[in-house]
């Protein structure tokens, strides 16, 4: 499961792997050292858990912490002669070490853990991630909200929570956190608002019993939720044919809507679009997501690219992860030769001209409802979110978020470091503006509208910036994906 509900999140991507941020190696022994060999570990290494491990298979059979040594041994009067396999925590769960660090804080904050055993692929011991490696500074409010979401019993007490989660968020913002941060900070909450909305109402369902998996698009994706932010969903599951497909999706479908209406009712509206899992053409198996993406990749018609900026940035949110994993593995294999696709996803974008005009002056919409102001979120936000997707699938890099899309592609474009920083910059900029416009707007309508009269001159001047920034990337986009074809 994906996830960090902290506000004080160390300067990494949420997508980093978890290896890449275990600030120390974990010792490890034998389930048959003795308890007063483990001790002498902990305290020569400076370390709060140690490691249990199989000396033949590598496997991780347990862990041993200092909690465990003051209930276990200390307060119980231990003999420190008997096998540490004894007084260790038994059946831990584990993480592969590639996993990122989002799904590693949901998992921690859903099973309540300090340490988390990480494992290679073969399932050897790796190391051990604990709550420390994730977060500069726990925050007590952050803790709160997420024990309240747990234990909410009912829809009516997860929909008062989620009200405390947007009225935080927007404290959040008002002392100043980065634009990135309180992203990681919305979209880590809802996350777990989501995954407790689901475990309400698969109680009250009987599912299937196939591998299935709830699918998150868009911004919830992308890791990217703002202060205002609708329901991008859908469902896959496995079936071995169209028939067993449409029976298993008939079975769904009814549980589907229900989460869509708890959704709804957590403050997350339905999608007007009706992009949601409760949608028929939304249900799908495994196959009938693979024909989806494939038919839109090769119908490069005005409908299929505005379903790649929605669909391409999938992320699993609840249930069998594999299946998530394999249509998007299939995805960035074919998406790298779909040329004429990537052209017209760069013909889309392009299509958003630059809110800069002549002298660097600020070109308006003509919107009648919201004269002389601009959307941030189609002028600001989009360029750099649409880039970062048509250059990911081109270069079948597999995350998601915008930042880290542009962090990874950076290099493969050969860009300078300094010229992603500013894409960067200019994105982290636009995207704090348009929380605090959410913070005053009195209407979802006027939500990433802003006018730039009314900010004063230090922030006209950072928006003509990072609105230059946007128009540099929409260059090299038309001058890779329309000139060089």
């Amino acid at each position: 499961m994906p996830g960090s509900a902290t506000d004080a999140v160390r300067p990494f991507s949420p997508y980093t792997p978890v290896r890449g941020i275990v600030r120390r190696r974990s010792p490890v022994l034998a389930p048959d050292a003795d308890v007063r060999s483990a001790l002498e570990c902990l305290d020569r290494n400076a370390v709060d858990a140690l490691a249990v491990v199989d000396p033949e298979s590598g496997a991780a059979l347990g862990i041993l912490t200092l909690r465990d040594v003051l209930k276990r041994i200390a307060l119980n009067g231990c003999d420190l002669g008997q096998p540490v396999a004894a007084v260790m925590t038994g059946g831990v769960v584990t993480l592969p070490a590639d996993a990122t660090m989002h799904q590693a804080s949901v998992l921690m904050i859903r099973r309540d853990m300090r340490h988390l055993v990480l494992v290679e692929a073969d399932g050897r011991f790796s190391n051990i991630l604990a709550q420390g490696d994730l977060y500069a500074r726990p925050s007590a409010r952050s803790g709160e909200l997420v024990a309240a979401i747990a234990a909410t019993g009912c829809v009516a007490s997860l929909a008062a929570v989620a009200a405390e989660v947007r009225a935080f968020s927007a404290q959040l913002l008002a002392e100043g956190l980065t634009a990135d941060a309180l992203c990681q900070q919305i979209s880590a909450l809802n996350d777990l608002i989501s995954l407790q909305a689901i475990d309400l109402v698969s109680a009250r369902h009987e599912l299937p019993y196939v591998p299935w998996c709830w699918l998150v698009f868009g911004s919830e994706g992308r890791l990217e939720q703002t202060l205002s932010t609708d329901q991008d969903n859908g469902l896959v599951f496995a079936a071995e044919s169209k028939e067993e497909a449409e029976a298993l999706r008939a079975r769904f479908l009814p549980f589907a809507r229900d989460v869509n209406d708890v959704l709804d009712a957590c403050g997350f509206p339905l999608c007007k679009g009706n992009i949601m899992a409760g949608n028929p053409e939304l249900c799908l198996s495994l196959a009938e997501w693979k024909e989806k993406f494939f038919s839109w990749m090769h119908v490069t018609e005005p409908q299929a690219v505005l379903n790649a900026t929605i669909f391409f940035d999938l992320r699993p949110l609840y249930g069998d992860e594999h299946l998530a994993g394999e249509l998007q593995g299939w995805l960035l294999q074919r998406s790298p030769t779909s040329h004429s696709f990537l052209r017209a996803m760069a013909e889309g974008s392009l299509n958003w001209p630059s809110p800069l005009g002549w002298l660097s002056g600020f070109r308006y919409d003509d919107n009648k409802d919201f004269p002389h102001t601009i959307d941030l979120k189609m002028h600001g936000a989009r360029p750099f979110v649409d880039g970062a997707r048509i250059w990911a699938l081109a270069k079948g890099v597999p995350a998601t978020n915008t930042a880290e899309r542009l962090r990874t592609v950076g290099p493969l474009l050969n860009q300078r470091p300094e010229e992603t920083a500013a894409f960067l910059g200019a994105l982290d900029q636009v995207q704090r503006m348009r929380f605090a416009n959410q913070l005053r707007a009195n209407s979802p309508a006027a939500a990433n509208r802003v006018d730039p009269d009314r900010l004063n001159e230090l922030d006209r001047q950072i928006l003509k910036e990072a609105f230059r920034q946007a128009k540099r990337l929409q260059q090299l986009l038309e001058i890779e994906f329309l000139r060089s074809s």
